[in-house]
């Protein structure tokens, strides 16, 4: 094996940030689940609108794509942003288009109907406890639960710093003015 070889095999090292131990640094990196809170306020303007697609995002890793600034209480996103969401009974995700991420779509608990559009073409399937989805990078999708009982999501998106995503021109929230939140 040549030295270039090896070199590239070779795990990187990795250094807390200057003026930090392992401890400190890592501590920066932990969100447990006693220290977040289901934020109802990020996509209140949604359900302003319609009661319908009332929903909570929890926090861990950036703010995500709903449009929150910035949240303090969450792990620096380098790569992607993480949360949690919840969607009552009935509750729908909206038909929204990231057009700088792929975004993940994981199920904890409940069951799900999933919607897709693409020029023209629809696309649905159902989904239920540990199911994934990972949609690419400007296929509009949307959510809807099913089920009698809350549903638990987690989303990922492959952005720290995702643009806020927007809906299909002909979709009523296109039209609706969304309110910064901090």
């Amino acid at each position: 094996m040549t030295a270039s070889a090896v070199a590239e095999n070779t795990p990187a090292t990795y250094h807390p940030p200057a003026g930090q131990s392992l401890s400190q640094w890592l501590g920066s990196r932990m969100a447990t689940r006693a220290t977040r809170r289901y934020d109802w306020e990020a996509l209140k303007f949604q359900a302003d609108f319609d009661p319908k697609y009332a929903r909570a995002q929890m926090r861990y890793v950036g703010t995500g794509a709903t449009g929150v600034a910035s949240d303090g209480n969450t792990v620096a996103a380098e790569h992607f942003t993480f949360s949690t969401m919840i969607l009552p009974a009935g509750a729908e995700g909206p038909l929204h288009i990231h057009t700088d991420a792929e975004e993940v779509f994981f199920v904890m608990r409940g069951r799900v109907r999933l919607i897709a559009e693409l020029n023209g073409e629809t696309w649905e399937m159902e989904a239920g406890e540990r199911d994934l989805i990972s949609w690419p990078v400007g296929v509009y999708r949307g959510v809807v639960n099913i089920g009698d009982e809350e549903a638990l999501m987690c989303v990922m998106i492959g952005n720290p710093q995702p643009v806020t995503p927007t809906y299909p021109p002909s979709h009523p929230l296109s039209r609706v003015k969304r309110q910064a939140t901090a």
